[in-house]
């Protein structure tokens, strides 16, 4: 997986990112949804944002709980000026979160993340590593997403990330008593061209580097016209996963 490639279309896109993501926004409203009222009840020590972005779910966050101490890492620097603008006492830190795990020696009450775990190497391995830094009873709650998303984009151009299903990610998870949720949402466009436009408009096109030609455009328009019978779609597959220490 090419982080600089993740950094490089992520940063393009931060100005645009919150008018288009709109399933990423619903995710993140989901999200804090899936945190139990006693837990907002009650002032946290340290919450822990991985790959906050333009704080969709900064936002949701810092209004719904009380906290100590707030950390909201990315790996592209730029994020700082949003995540400053929602509250300048959150600590925001430019690093990756499998660089970041092993080096701090903070630990957290809450961990959370919205649409940003897809993009890590190892996510077992990850997820093992996060939980040892929950405090007892404190919760890892995040989002990703599963087999089903961008389906038709893996049909057309035959590229994916490494997606897990439900079932998957029950076996991996087996051993922390998981709670997962799974949806289904299909968003309907008037052409191919307009798919690729919102994808590149919220820098979740950072599979390849590759340089289209006119050729490849046409060609990527009729079969996905073909897959989607003159109806252009875009499915997301969102994953809401919460596990308690």
């Amino acid at each position: 997986m090419n982080k600089d490639l993740i950094k490089q279309r992520f940063r393009r896109k931060l100005n645009s990112y919150n008018e288009n993501a709109r399933i990423q926004k619903q995710m993140a409203e989901k999200l804090i949804s899936f945190i139990s009222h006693s837990d907002t009840e009650k002032k946290l020590g340290n919450i822990l944002e991985i790959g906050c972005g333009t704080g969709l779910l900064t936002e949701l966050a810092v209004n719904k709980f009380s906290f100590s101490g707030y950390t909201a890492i990315d790996i592209v620097p730029e994020c700082k000026k949003f995540i400053k603008n929602i509250y300048s006492g959150i600590e925001f830190v430019t690093v990756d979160i499998e660089e970041y795990i092993e080096t701090t020696d903070k630990a957290f009450d809450l961990i959370i993340s919205n649409a940003s775990l897809q993009w890590v190497e190892n996510l077992p391995d990850l997820i093992k590593k996060l939980t040892k830094k929950l405090n007892p009873n404190g919760r890892l709650i995040f989002s990703t997403f599963g087999k089903e998303n961008f389906r038709e984009i893996y049909y057309v151009l035959g590229k994916t990330l490494n997606y897990y299903s439900t079932n998957e990610l029950q076996e991996i998870l087996s051993g922390y008593l998981p709670v997962i949720e799974e949806e289904v949402r299909v968003m309907a466009f008037k052409t191919p061209k307009e798919v690729l436009k919102h994808i590149q408009s919220t820098g979740v096109n950072a599979l390849s580097n590759e340089t289209w030609t006119k050729k490849d455009l046409i060609i990527f328009e009729k079969e996905y016209n073909v897959f989607c019978a003159n109806h252009p779609t875009l499915t997301y597959n969102p994953v809401y996963i919460k596990i308690q220490k």
